[in-house]
């Protein structure tokens, strides 16, 4: 039996409902769609994904076209139906008849069942990979490239470079996850609308507390003991003379089961509950605290005798549990100071100790008024040769190689410390560890905060860490018990260091 090409239509395709311009094109961008896909995920499977774009086309824009054109088949089925009963057909069924006795309905649905099954062995993969694009670290730090471009560059120079952003920023589990979307789609709406702040504020209130997000790796009560640190710093002399301080930091620790906790991870909540009520944003300013024993029970507030809260301020504000991030809250995304910056230049040997005054210099270079990067390469270049070629001249002319190293090597920290475009910089974050550049531990270590009875929260350096040795040349100095030294300032000021901050003075720039 020879069929026309007519009865071979009826025969093998869908019903005559789907044979119009509007089926047809959902078809043809149904069938490139998932191609398209298909092809996509194979040459991630083989060759690795590293694009985030690609992830976002992928995962996300594609499937939104594969529903696209199952929706347009449906809709032009849906017309074409009614357009033929409009004209009169009596024979239509008020609702669509399967009869699998029929060759056309047993191809039609063989059709249906293969692609259906295509399609959720499709939205299965599909749906894992926009699940774990959306979780991948080019996913956060480079879809949008400007707003996030500081915070990927600090991440990937920092000591956590290879844990996933969302290790931190979500954690383990489906609530914070879900959280985290919905925060997610106002982010996307504030870029798209470009109405997010620069530069982006912090602390972040919604944060998940730290104990269910840094304490998946670290665990204060198994810490104990010390930990050794060498700062180095240079001097702003002509010489750059070196200055390190060899420091044992008291990080401590401890079960209150195994023995008493000391140490600075006294803080953590171990033994003793810290609360704390700051007047601004940035939580810099702490003049309230209050420390419960959770084996006795004993609660003693200390306040800030110099600027004490009143009890109207104390009674509307919510005092906040202290954790991990009031102290590590640049964990991940230090924007270093120009000082730091330019001290492990030289300490790393990017830029030659040798140069004149170089260290003073570097960091004039580094905290211009520049409007972009491409302002400051060509500003950090013109600040320091010309300042060799008007001062130094024979240097010049001899070492232009050293001089050219050093111009670099600072380009370079600029371009990973300051984003113009972002207005971004060491001083717009500050670091809570320590004490140097920043308040950090005399928000409340300030020697002013009392309790009601009396007693003080501590301002002794002795009690967070201990110098092993300091200094340089003629004046280096080693200790010779466990008590430490006493600090010496590199230059003289006498006892000024005692009765104000290192941050006062230190502002991250040369003082």
């Amino acid at each position: 039996m020879i069929l026309s090409d007519e009865q071979k239509v009826k025969r093998f395709v869908v019903p005559r409902y789907a044979i119009n311009k509007l089926s047809f094109a959902g078809f043809v961008m149904l069938l490139f769609t998932a191609g398209t896909m298909v092809v996509a995920l194979a040459l991630a499977a083989i060759i690795g994904e590293s694009n985030p774009y690609m992830g976002i086309f992928v995962y996300m824009v594609l499937p939104f076209f594969l529903l696209i054109g199952m929706g347009l088949i449906l809709i032009g089925m849906y017309f074409t139906r009614r357009k033929v009963k409009r004209l009169g057909d009596e024979a239509i069924p008020r609702r669509p008849r399967i009869d699998l006795s029929k060759s056309a309905h047993r191809n039609t649905m063989y059709m249906i069942i293969a692609g259906v099954l295509f399609y959720i062995v499709l939205s299965v993969v599909g749906s894992y990979g926009a699940y774990h694009h959306s979780e991948s670290v080019e996913f956060c730090g480079e879809t949008c490239h400007v707003v996030m471009e500081p915070e990927r560059v600090a991440y990937r120079n920092s000591t956590h470079a290879r844990v996933a952003c969302t290790a931190c920023h979500v954690g383990p589990g489906a609530g914070w996850y879900a959280k985290s979307k919905l925060s997610g789609a106002y982010q996307v709406y504030a870029v798209l609308t470009d109405k997010f702040p620069r530069p982006i504020p912090t602390p972040i209130d919604n944060l998940r507390p730290a104990q269910e997000t840094c304490e998946q790796c670290h665990w204060p009560e198994k810490f104990f003991g010390a930990q050794q640190r060498i700062f180095d710093h240079y001097m702003y002399d002509k010489e750059n003379t070196y200055w390190p301080i060899n420091m044992l930091i008291k990080t401590g620790g401890g079960s209150p089961t195994t023995g008493h906790t000391s140490g600075i991870h006294w803080h953590m909540n171990i033994q003793t509950e810290v609360e704390y009520i700051a007047r601004d944003e940035k939580r810099q300013d702490i003049p309230w605290i209050r420390i419960t024993d959770r084996q006795t029970g004993r609660v003693t507030i200390y306040q800030n005798d110099d600027d004490p809260l009143t009890d109207e301020e104390i009674a509307a504000a919510v005092p906040r549990k202290m954790d991990c991030m009031d102290c590590h809250n640049r964990p991940s995304h230090k924007f270093r100071s120009p000082t730091y910056a330019v001290d492990y230049a030289i300490s790393t040997g990017a830029i030659d100790r040798s140069i004149p005054e170089i260290k003073r210099v570097a960091e004039q270079a580094l905290i211009g008024d520049y409007a972009t990067r491409e302002e400051a390469e060509h500003g950090i270049a013109n600040t320091i040769l010309t300042f060799y070629l008007n001062n130094y001249p024979d240097f010049n002319r001899e070492n232009i190689g050293l001089i050219d190293q050093a111009v670099a090597a600072t380009q370079y920290q600029y371009s990973q410390n300051f984003f113009p475009e972002m207005k971004v910089r060491w001083d717009e974050y500050p670091d809570n560890i320590g004490h140097f550049i920043s308040p950090g531990c005399m928000r409340c270590h300030t020697g002013s905060h009392r309790s009601s009875d009396g007693r003080e929260l501590t301002r002794d350096c002795r009690a967070c860490h201990a110098i092993i040795a300091q200094g340089t040349g003629d004046r280096a100095q080693m200790a010779v018990n466990e008590e430490g030294l006493d600090f010496e300032h590199p230059e003289d000021i006498d006892d000024a260091w005692k009765e104000i901050g290192c941050f006062e003075c230190h502002t991250g720039t040369q003082p």
